[in-house]
Parts: structure tokens; sequence; C-alpha cells
């Protein structure tokens, strides 16, 4: 048997994230603004999918809370839900190199609809989406790479403790109900990867039900309700539960909390797919500009991390044949043969028709890789090809970042260009975008949080 600690690891978060100055630093309020911009535009981007009409329809209830890119309102729980799968759906949120988690999702929802609901401020709004992207980016340290071994989603069921941490401070709670908000929603995380057999749509709906249970346990706390205070350290703890680990320590995960700011690292994707895949992209996008031409390809290897093998690489004749659009976007083998034929890896270029066409397949199946025993994931991503041309000539591309993370961050006036592209595809026209990206820009400051010009 564990001995109960004195103060918990819930416990010295709730106190750090209480104790801060309510102003944030300039970097996490930039921060904070980038991810409404860029979860804002990707719901409108996916507001037409098939997947996000069939979660509007399961789960719409009227409200007072705004279901982006939707006329109706919805209650709480639906733009908790609707809003989080939409952001997710398509792959193209934000990251987390350490991890990889994708906090915005979750954490925009959660908070977006709390504050809608409970009238709260733009800087309660600012102050939620901070502290749970920052939860999450910490969780990442405990147990790196074991999460997804045990065959669970990090973004859901680190989401569903990053949503509650989010929407108790939003809603200022005591250290008590902050610390019980943690221990109830570790009973309501959950997500597995069984997606990545045949590219089913639970992944999309992981964000959306953290985001929704994040939601529900702050405020069963906020009602008195209990959950055990030794919800990481416990016996039978999360990571316990989420990690199949016991021995875990703590102290990477609590170093500087509510001083220094992972989450202002956080990265925002240029491209529409998973995201170790990006720096992959980019060395075959390099090759071409050098003067590559597809059709002189013997073969290529990549380098790669082992712990990124089980989801992005195989079983490798599936990532190179992918079903559907879905499932391509965890292949970087289609990454990379998308990224040489059509130069780019953006929303269009995982629809059903570019997926199956017959040259992209063609080269897909000459691609394969070997594991790197030094790649330094998950703390950093990246990428290598060695192409073997059919005059026996040998080329090779290095990538060492991912772009548009700390190494090469992704300027604002970039991500509002991926916020109109993505609006425009999403089929809004320029001036409700621009009332849109105006209103989004105000929100910090507003007395009572609202969002109607992104309910279009």
């Amino acid at each position: 048997m564990k001995t109960i600690p004195t103060i918990s690891v819930s416990e010295v978060l709730a106190q750090a994230f209480i104790d801060m100055p309510q102003e944030l630093p300039t970097e996490v309020q930039i921060l904070v603004d980038s991810l409404i911009i860029d979860v804002a535009g990707l719901c409108v981007a996916a507001r037409h999918a098939d997947y996000v009409g069939a979660s509007f329809r399961a789960t719409f209830e009227p409200g007072q809370c705004t279901v982006i890119g939707h006329a109706q309102k919805g209650n709480v729980f639906t733009a908790c839900f609707v809003n989080g799968t939409a952001t997710h759906g398509e792959d193209y949120d934000d990251t987390f190199e350490g991890g990889p988690i994708h906090a915005g999702a979750v954490i925009v929802p959660a908070v977006l609809a709390a504050c809608e609901q409970h009238g709260l401020s733009g800087s309660d709004l600012a102050r939620g989406i901070a502290i749970g992207s920052e939860v999450m980016c910490r969780l990442c340290s405990v147990a790196p790479k074991l999460v997804h071994k045990a065959g669970f989603h990090p973004t859901a069921v680190f989401g569903a403790i990053g949503a509650a941490a989010g929407v108790a401070s939003a809603l200022g709670l005591s250290k008590e109900q902050w610390v019980n908000a943690l221990g109830i929603v570790g009973s309501m995380a959950s997500g597995i990867i069984e997606y990545l057999a045949e590219g089913t749509w639970t992944k999309r709906m992981h964000p959306g039900w953290a985001a929704h249970s994040g939601y529900r346990a702050a405020r069963l706390a906020q009602e008195g309700f209990t959950g055990p205070r030794t919800l990481f350290e416990g016996e039978h703890g999360f990571f316990h539960a989420f990690a199949n680990q016991d021995d875990n320590h703590f102290d990477e995960m609590l170093a500087d909390v509510g001083t220094k700011w992972l989450c202002a690292d956080m990265a925002f994707k240029p491209y529409a797919c998973g995201t170790m895949a990006h720096p992959y992209i980019d060395c075959a996008r390099k090759l071409v500009a050098q003067g590559l031409q597809t059709k002189d390809i013997e073969s290529i290897e990549c380098n790669t991390a082992e712990g990124i093998v089980h989801r992005l690489w195989e079983p490798l004749n599936n990532k190179r044949n992918p079903p559907n659009g879905y499932a391509a976007k965890f292949s970087i083998p289609y990454a990379i043969a998308v990224g040489m034929i059509r130069d780019d890896a953006g929303l269009i270029d995982y629809e059903e028709s570019v997926v199956h066409d017959p040259q992209i397949r063609e080269l897909t199946n000459k691609i394969s890789y070997k594991i790197d025993p030094n790649n330094p994931y998950p703390k950093k991503f990246i990428g290598h090809l060695k192409v073997t041309l059919k005059n026996g000539e040998v080329l090779e591309a290095y990538q060492g970042h991912f772009r548009g993370g700390k190494d090469e961050p992704m300027s604002i006036d970039t991500l509002e260009q991926k916020f109109k592209a993505n609006c425009i595809y999403g089929g809004w026209n320029l001036p409700e975008i621009q009332q849109a990206l105006e209103q989004i820009k105000a929100i910090r400051r507003t007395t009572t949080v609202t969002a109607a010009q992104l309910a279009q």
C-alpha cells in the first residue's frame, strides 16, 4: 500500500494556479489569442462535415452557448462536444512537442462554453484557457509515450484533466473544489486509439468528450461533490490506469508551476494531418524544390522514432494504402507522397479523390522506414528521407524541428491567414470572416464573453 501524502499533486497544482497573478504573461496572452483564432477557424472549416453533422444532431439541446459555425445556440454540453469534435476533426489543430497533445481542441471549447453559460469575463476566459492548456502540457512529462503504448489517446485522457482545471479556474473555484474537480474527472477520462485500424471517427470526438467531462466535473465540484485528491499519485491513480506505470515521479511536472509556462511553446500546424508526419512532408517538398522528380524514384527509406511506429507506420501495407481520407492523416507514407506530388498536405489533400489517386498510391508503396534509436521523440519531432533513384543516385533530406513550433513558430499573421483559409473552406464570405476575427481579437478584454460573430 502506498502512503497517502500530506499534500497531493492536485493540491500543489491548485495552490499554484490560485496564487498566481491575475494578469497573464504577454507570451501566454498571445497563446490564448492564437488558440481561439485557430480553434474558431477549424470549427468553421469542418462545419459541413458528416461527423460534425452527426455530433450536432445527436447532442443538440437549445441553450445560450455558441456552436461555432452554426446559427443555433446550444446548451453548454452541446457546445463543448460539437466544438471540440469539429476542432480536432481534420487533425489540423495545435500540438505540443513533448506530448503530443492537442490542448486547444479541448480547452477552448470547454472554457468558452463555461464563460457563456455563466456570464464570465474575457479575463476569466483567458485564465481558464491558459491554465487548462498548461496542465495538459505538464502531464506529458510524467510517463512519456506510455499512455499511447497502453492504447489510450493522450489528448483524450489528459484533456479531461486539463478541461476540469481550466473550467475550475475560470469559475474561480476554491482550492478544495479545484482538487475535487480533478479527482472527479479522473473517472470520466477515456479515449482508446483503435480508430487507427480502419480510420473511423472516434479520435475526432475525444476532445469534445474531454471538454464536456471537464465542465461537468468542475460543476459537480462547485456544488460540493468530492473526488480523490490523490488522483495522480494514488495506488489506483491516473497513471496506474492510463500508462500501466506505478513508479511515477512528478518533480518535472510540478517544477516552477504557476511561474513557468510550458504552453507558451505550443505549436500550430501547417498541415492537416498527424503531428509527427509534418517534418517528413517538409523534407519531401524540399527535395522536389531542389529538382527531384517522382518518376525517377526507386525507393524511399526514412529514419523514424520507435514511439510512433505503431501509429503512423504500421501495419506498413495499410499505411501505404489508407482506406479513406481520415486514415491517411495517420500515415507517414501518404504524407510524404502527397507532399511530393501536390506540394502540400492541406485540407483538400486528404479528400477521398486525392487519397485514392493512383500516382500517389504508386509512390506510397515505395516508402519504408527504419528505427533510429537516437531519435529525440517525444521531446522533438524530426524528419528524414533517403531517396534512391532508378539510376542509383541517393538524395537525402533532414529536418530537426517541427515547423510551426518553438524552433520556427507560426507568426500571428500566418495564423490569421490559416484562419481565413479555413473559414473560406467552410463557406464563409470575407465580411463574415473579418467580423469574426475582430470579435476574437477583442474577446479577452470583454466584461461578458460572447462569441455571437462565430455563430453564422
